[in-house]
């Protein structure tokens, strides 16, 4: 039996009725360290008691003895190095003798558990908390109150670690508050203490006594006070080896960690790195979910949420608020001309200008793009309408980007709290419409919200879906307006095509309305490649019953030019009508001629190349250069009807239109006079030898079948 008994990993005990010892199992011997024949006589607590061992445990296990003739339990006890070790304890009394009050002899088995405390139970609740989504700080409380509760005689501390080096407290339940306020932002270094020290290097530091160390120079008399003597700290890293915090034991002796003490920091270790690269995983995760990645500031979630919070207090009271919507004006130009870094850079700066230019309580977020938004709380009308300017003045001073000096600008809008709108999402539409007008009337400016432009933007809101709506259904309509060729009456030079829209609401609904808002919201492809197919094919239809049109003027917009694929997409219509390229005129602006973008230039060259004829509309009321006239492959001009219109009265108007009249022959153009409505006006261009005439003075724009009747009258007449 006794050979069975010591190869046993357990410690076994048996003592007489006075509590001496009288046996001991190898297991004891190997696991505290003592020999049987060291001990034999004395009392266990004798051997086994320590510092920190729990000073109620000899009474409680006598009373569970005395009662139940049994105890079990765990206990920090130490061995003969002085060593403290955690043991799971059985003890079973035999009966006591008769007449005698104390327990007669016992048998008590000692479990070492410490490495169950340090692995599973520590790691079991750290691991518990993080399911749980205990805040870091807890969750190191929780870890330092857990470690302490094992090794008593030492004090734990957990720092974090910052990107720019400098330490801040997470946890130390048992140090004082004034040494973490004292440390919090402090840097590392080569010699800033132990923890400071060990983020530096990247090693361990053990510092045994504190007073003498020249590593603790800058803080011993901040800690000494304090009663404590030493500290170990090791450093905490990431799975990419940065240093991210350090945990600590700090003694109230001189001296070296214990073996215990080695193997729980081993343990926590891990443990601690896992918990910061979660907290820091989820902080993350935060900021991508709620900040603009380029500028930090709140998106548009994280203020919408805030605004909704600041807006409920403000309910509570008569307080005043103002949202300023603020748009870049011709950030695109930046983006251009200097690269997308350089529009990066504007924009952080301009968000610095915001965040500098606001107190506490106000709130600034990017929404998009270049666009950014403030809410100012306690802001009446008048200190909205100075901070609007004061913010365009702040975004307008110069600011040098890759060597070159920057002017922002910016218009802003500007809804008022609760005037305008009870809650954030209809001031910031209220404010962005402000905004909307402020840049469309002038730039570098601010507008304060009004109905007016609210019931605007609902009516161009409606319009635009209704002329999404008609262009998806084909449902516009053409007309065409004949044009005459002055020295050969009877006869067509052409006819342009019109877009015609009738609304069942709305009625007529013109051209210069619904055009420039199919361009804006990007529907000038759908509505040109509907124009293209219905004018080749109505020009078939006309060609099939006999009916002479020479060729069909139709406009395009500069917008179509960009689209690399234009030329081959016009092409391609013609030959699906079975029509030539001179069947075609299609009219262009200036600002098609200036545009000096690849795919606008390539479109250009490949519909004269494929015999496409071009005409320049509107001559002379823009920015009209010669030097453009004679590169480009122009065959037509169109004299702006405003001209026309004025030739009467107008001494100038008869002065340009000579010019252009001039400037046509000697290029080999063509001149069609747009707006001929007066005999006189048709009188005076024939004597000035204007080749083609258009206006209502012939024709006014017809639907297909009116062109035809007409043609036959005027064919009639001769």
């Amino acid at each position: 039996m006794p050979q069975v008994l010591d190869a046993s990993d357990s410690a076994i005990i048996v003592t007489n009725e006075h509590r001496c010892i009288t046996y001991v199992n190898g297991g004891f011997e190997r696991m505290f360290g003592y020999r049987l024949a060291d001990i034999l006589g004395r009392h266990p607590s004798e051997l086994l008691i320590g510092p920190h061992t729990d000073s109620t445990l000899l009474q409680t296990i006598r009373d569970s003895l005395h009662v139940q003739g049994r105890y079990a339990g765990e206990a920090l006890v130490y061995d003969q190095a002085k060593q403290p070790r955690w043991v799971s304890m059985v003890i079973n009394a035999s009966p006591r003798p008769p007449g005698q009050d104390a327990p007669g002899r016992t048998v008590t088995v000692l479990s070492d558990i410490t490495s169950t405390k340090m692995h599973e139970t520590l790691q079991t609740r750290v691991l518990e908390g993080m399911v749980n989504e205990l805040p870091l700080p807890e969750l190191m409380k929780l870890v330092c109150n857990e470690v302490e509760r094992i090794a008593p005689d030492v004090v734990a501390s957990l720092l974090s670690v910052d990107a720019q080096g400098r330490i801040h407290p997470l946890a130390a339940p048992n140090l004082p508050r004034f040494i973490h306020q004292a440390i919090d932002g402090a840097p590392i270094g080569p010699k800033a203490g132990s923890c400071g020290t060990a983020a530096f290097r990247g090693q361990p530091v053990e510092v045994t006594d504190i007073a003498t160390d020249p590593l603790w120079e800058d803080y011993r008399d901040l800690f000494l006070p304090t009663g404590l003597r030493a500290c170990w700290s090791s450093p905490i890293k990431n799975r990419e080896g940065r240093v991210v915090g350090t945990f600590a034991f700090y003694f109230r002796e001189p001296r070296t960690p214990s073996p215990l003490h080695r193997r729980l920091v081993e343990v926590c270790l891990h443990l601690c790195a896992v918990a910061i690269e979660r907290d820091a995983a989820h902080a993350r995760i935060h900021q991508l979910a709620y900040f603009d990645g380029l500028t930090g500031l709140p998106n548009r979630a994280l203020f919408r949420s805030s605004a909704e919070r600041v807006l409920d207090r403000l309910r509570e009271s008569p307080t005043p608020a103002a949202l300023l919507y603020i748009d870049l004006d011709r950030f695109k130009l930046v983006n251009d001309s200097q690269g997308h870094a350089a529009g990066d850079v504007l924009l952080q700066e301009i968000a610095t200008r915001l965040t500098h230019g606001i107190r506490a309580r106000d709130l600034v977020t990017r929404l998009a793009g270049d666009e950014f938004a403030l809410l100012l709380v306690d802001c009446p009308p008048a200190r909205a309408a100075l901070m609007a300017q004061h913010t365009l003045q702040a975004i307008a001073q110069p600011m040098e980007i890759q060597g070159q000096i920057n002017v922002p600008h910016a218009s802003i809008g500007v809804a008022l709290y609760p005037e305008d709108g009870g809650d954030i999402d209809t001031l910031l539409r209220h404010a962005g419409q402000a905004m909307t007008q402020a840049k469309s009337e002038s730039r570098h400016s601010l507008r304060l919200f009004s109905p007016e432009m609210n019931r605007r933007t609902q009516e161009r809101a409606a319009l635009e879906r209704a002329l999404r709506q008609v262009i998806d259904q084909r449902g516009l309509a053409l007309h065409y307006q004949p044009q005459l060729p002055s020295t050969t009456p009877g006869r067509l030079y052409g006819v342009e095509a019109l877009a015609r829209w009738h609304h069942p609401e709305w009625g007529h609904v013109p051209p210069d309305r619904f055009i420039p808002m199919a361009e804006e919201a990007g529907l000038i492809q759908e509505l040109t490649h509907w124009l293209l197919d219905e004018v080749c094919r109505q020009l078939a239809e006309w060609r099939a019953t006999g009916l002479v049109v020479p060729h069909v003027a139709l406009n395009l917009s500069a917008r179509n030019f960009h689209d690399a694929d234009f030329a081959n997409q016009v092409y391609a219509t013609l030959q699906r009508h079975g029509l030539a390229p001179g069947d075609l005129m299609l009219e262009i602006t200036e600002s098609v001629m200036m545009d000096a973008l690849p795919a606008t230039v390539a479109n250009i060259q490949a519909l004269h190349a494929r015999g496409l004829r071009l005409s320049l509309d509107d001559f002379g009321t823009g920015y009209s250069s010669l030097s453009y006239l004679h590169r480009l492959p122009i065959t037509e001009l169109k004299l702006d009807k405003s001209f026309v219109q004025d030739l009467a009265t107008s001494e100038t108007a008869r002065a340009l239109t000579l010019s252009v009249l001039s400037i046509a022959r000697s290029l080999g153009m063509t001149v069609v006079a747009e707006g001929v409505e007066t005999e006189e006006q048709r009188a005076w261009l024939d004597a000035q030898g204007c080749p083609v005439m258009q206006g209502y003075l012939f024709c006014r724009p017809v639907p297909p079948a009116q062109l035809a009747e007409w043609l036959g009258a005027m064919t009639a007449e001769l």
